[in-house]
């Protein structure tokens, strides 16, 4: 039988509406349970979380045949506790929470709450995670335009693709997620610029300056040196992300092992191995510590797990240089 420890992680995790602890405790219960030798109550419990995991990830909107594969749509279940940055980077986001909720009292008086953010930084710091939270938090759907798939080598045809989705925008009150938007957002002035793409922003700034949704719209880039000047006036708020220091890199390790983490850890050691990681790969690796320790029917991960882990997100992050 589970412990009291493991059924009171259980119960704080779902009233604190934490769906991924909540996940991670009964996991932890299933590894208790295979390791008492209740293979098959440990096999339905991954199960039940698995099946649970691919509901909450399902689209919540029918897209037009024309736009499926363009908008992917989600429920995320991150709370804001587990963002794991600068206090004045939370006080901000934070902010544009309170502005959303309270928008109507803002109106009252003619004043318009945040509702256009760009968000700067390298990969994995954070920057869909934040989209992410600030739908779950709102309790909104998250729309992704896969950017991508958005450019076409059609002269007019990535216009009319993005007139779709500003009228989605203020059709379906949702966040909705530009990611890697420097590739519709360039500088056009660049002497390799296309006289399409060049309409392409130019219609990006009109519709974005005429939105008048509900909705809430983040775009994030990795290279803001390539982004238009005039783009950031349309935004009501800039975030810039960076790496993890010392402290938040300790805080988001507590944060993703939850129960699995020892009751000693060589910190000391785990904190220079996570050196020059982003949140992304410290998060990953915490997570393949965690397999790790349920693969082998164990409570809680070891510092060599995390050690290993680290080391082996540290690899390939330095290949990818």
């Amino acid at each position: 039988m589970a412990t009291a420890e493991q059924l009171k992680a259980l119960i704080r995790s779902h009233l604190s509406d934490d769906s991924e602890r909540f996940f991670t405790s009964a996991l932890q219960i299933a590894a208790h349970e295979a390791g008492q030798g209740h293979g098959a109550l440990a096999h339905d419990i991954r199960d039940m979380v698995d099946k649970a995991r691919q509901v909450r990830g399902a689209a919540v909107l029918q897209f037009p045949v024309e736009m499926q594969g363009l908008v992917l749509a989600e429920n995320p279940d991150l709370p804001i506790s587990a963002l794991v940055l600068q206090p004045e980077q939370l006080r901000r986001i934070e902010r544009v929470l309170t502005e959303f909720e309270q928008q109507d009292k803002l109106k009252q008086h003619g004043l318009w709450h945040r509702r256009k953010l760009l968000l700067v930084g390298p990969p994995g710091t954070g920057k869909t995670m934040t989209a992410k939270i600030l739908a779950h938090e709102l309790h909104l759907s998250l729309f992704t335009i896969q950017v991508d798939r958005l450019v076409t080598k059609f002269m007019g045809e990535t216009t009319a693709k993005l007139r779709q989705i500003f009228d989605l925008i203020q059709q379906e009150e949702g966040v909705y997620l530009f990611d890697e938007f420097d590739a519709i957002g360039g500088e056009r002035s660049r002497d390799n610029d296309v006289g399409e793409m060049r309409r392409v922003l130019n219609a990006f700034l009109q519709f974005i300056e005429q939105d008048s949704s509900d909705s809430l719209i983040v775009a994030a880039t990795n290279s803001p040196d390539l982004l238009d000047r005039a783009l950031f006036r349309r935004f009501d708020d800039v975030l810039y992300y960076s790496q993890p220091d010392e402290e938040q890199r300790r805080r988001l390790i507590e944060n993703v092992l939850g129960v699995f983490r020892p009751s000693r850890l060589a910190w000391k050691q785990v904190i220079e191995k996570s050196a020059g990681l982003s949140q992304a790969e410290i998060d990953r690796a915490c997570r393949d510590a965690i397999k790790q320790a349920v693969l082998h029917d164990r409570l809680r991960v070891t510092s060599p797990d995390v050690l290993a882990m680290l080391a082996d997100r540290g690899n390939a992050s330095s290949g990818r240089r």
